[in-house]
């Protein structure tokens, strides 16, 4: 599935039946779903999320613009952040199966349909500008709208589509595609927005004017001022003042996350601030944000304090929302912040069931949940277990030394345990598939061939399904047989377990693959299928022997 996420700012923040107006001009997209509408007073701007396949997230793009060109007068705007129009940034962004220069494509498009049909000014930036002086957000809006006009009669800021005269009820609008970008500000225990900007200065890629001793700029051998660059790359920051929140904030743009991450930027912050007198309080993200952003912060957070890293995912959630403050101006809630949490908007059916009622449901006369199910739990169980004895060996006097093997194994069994719990699902979900393709009508020749095909597909996602448990199982013995060797050997039983677990799942799953793919067809998919589920099988059995032998020895010599 491809996924795209749009994120239009517009310039109103304060009437919220024209914000909300604009957004629901883009939700009316049927395949578009829309995730946030971030508002805010004193900007006078409004951050609208949404995201869907790139057709249709271009066609919701279109309508939201000239829905906000329709409604939004520029003429009165005023708000402390920087823009050039009624609709004033649109950014395509890849999020899943599509490449940068897929959006750089969907930019000009919509670039293009917005200069022909409204007949408003549109430059394009980031990875689909035309000129490498219109890469950056920042020039292209310098002059912001009041200086639109002067910049429209330039020569070198013609615009790429549409007019180059000035219409003063819309402005113009820069269209692009890049990056994940994250909004982000750092609240201040101060009202004075001069030292924001020193904080701002301090941590920004571009950094700051480079004075003499009678603070006059300096100028290079061109006339050109000198910058001292900042502290980190890939970060915008300004400074400004937050009436409604009682508080200065240092205003940043984090613009490549592989770069610069946000924990970074806010400990930088916190340094540079304290340097200074002040002292950072909290902040806040605008709009959403990668699950990957907070998990991130919280491995961070946890390993400043000599804690554990390898812990469950709400667990690394709940340390990054607290330890960035995230709801010290406003309440963080990452079901409805986070993008995956956002677009999971059903929970897994049986993974959420409490243990009386999954075995209950288990032991029903319903065929589904059944041994796929319960095989993707048990190596599910198995990686936790693994997990566990990590965690526990970590807190441990003595264990200073393998704190960094012992993260390494956490982390890694609690990513196989999350992908194997959701194949508890995932299996029941293949079955019923499985079920609805038999029951296709097979009255005419037609319809035989479009069930026979649809059996077909569905037969091997029934079988690939347990087949990912069935390959994830060896690393799982692994990591047992691992922490076996180098954890705390009181719970070294708890080790022993996860690998039994672990084989009995690798059992389970092939039993899975087999029974699923012996109505399968196509010799040559089968052959593939059941050559990867072998090698697996064999290596679940070589490696679990190991580990039992290695295992069974040490807990008998200790008994």
């Amino acid at each position: 599935m491809q996924i795209v996420e749009c994120v239009p700012n517009i310039s109103e923040g304060r009437r919220a039946e024209i914000y909300d107006a604009v957004a629901a001009a883009a939700a009316s997209v049927s395949e578009v779903t829309l995730l946030n509408v971030d508002p805010g007073a004193d900007t006078n701007r409004t951050v609208i999320t949404f995201v869907g396949a790139p057709d249709a997230v271009l066609e919701a793009a279109f309508r939201l613009v000239k829905k906000g060109i329709e409604l939004i007068d520029m003429t009165t705007h005023r708000g402390a952040h920087p823009r050039i129009g009624a609709v004033d940034v649109v950014p395509f962004i890849p999020v899943a199966n599509v490449t940068m220069d897929e959006c750089a494509e969907l930019a000009r498009k919509l670039g293009e349909r917005v200069g022909r049909e409204l007949q408003v000014p549109v430059y394009l930036y980031e990875h689909a500008c035309s000129a490498p002086h219109r890469r950056n957000l920042a020039d292209v809006r310098e002059g912001e709208y009041e200086g639109c006009a002067r910049k429209l009669a330039d020569p070198q800021w013609q615009p790429d589509f549409g007019p180059n005269t000035f219409v003063p009820r819309s402005g113009a609008i820069v269209i692009g595609a890049r990056k994940f970008l994250v909004a982000y500000n750092v609240n201040l225990n101060t009202l004075d927005k001069r030292l924001a900007n020193r904080v701002a200065f301090d941590i920004r890629e571009r950094g700051r004017m480079k004075r003499d001793a009678d603070d006059n700029p300096t100028l290079d051998e061109h006339g050109e001022p000198v910058w001292e660059p900042g502290l980190l790359k890939s970060v915008k920051a300004v400074g400004w003042v937050i009436p409604e929140f009682g508080c200065a904030q240092v205003s940043i743009n984090l613009t490549d996350l592989d770069i610069t991450p946000l924990h970074v930027v806010f400990d930088t912050c916190d340094e540079r601030a304290r340097e200074r007198g002040l002292r950072v309080t909290g902040s806040e993200i605008v709009g959403l944000v990668p699950r990957q952003v907070l998990l991130d912060a919280g491995r961070h957070a946890l390993a400043k304090m000599g804690r554990p890293t390898g812990v469950p995912e709400g667990a690394l959630v709940h340390a990054a929302i607290r330890t960035l403050g995230l709801s010290e101006v406003k309440p963080f809630d990452p079901k409805e912040r986070v993008i995956e949490y956002r677009l999971a908007t059903l929970p897994p059916r049986l993974a959420s069931l409490s243990l009386r009622d999954f075995v209950d449901e288990l032991s029903s006369e319903s065929p589904a949940p059944g041994g796929g199910s319960v095989s993707a739990l048990a190596a599910s169980m198995a990686a936790g277990l693994a997990a566990m004895v990590a965690v526990l060996s970590h807190t441990k006097k003595g264990f200073e030394s393998k704190h960094e093997a012992l993260d390494r194994i956490a982390n890694r069994a609690q990513e196989l345990k999350d992908q194997q719990l959701a194949a508890v699902d995932a299996d029941t979900a293949a079955f019923d598939a499985l079920l609805d393709a038999m029951r296709m009508p097979k009255g005419t020749p037609e319809e035989i061939a479009a069930r026979d095909a649809a059996l077909a597909d569905a037969t091997v996602v029934a079988a690939e399904v347990p087949l990912r448990v069935l390959e994830s199982c060896p690393e799982i013995i692994d990591l047992c047989r691992e922490i076996a060797r180098i954890g705390m050997q009181a719970s070294l039983s708890d080790a022993g377990v996860g690998a039994q677990a672990a084989r009995a799942a690798a059992a389970g799953a092939y039993q899975n693959v087999c029974i699923n793919l012996a109505g399968l067809t196509d010799a040559t998919r089968k052959t593939s299928l059941l050559a990867r589920a072998d090698a697996a099988w064999q290596q679940s059995r070589e490696r679990h022997a190991l580990a039992e032998d290695e295992i069974l020895v040490k807990l008998r010599e200790q008994a």
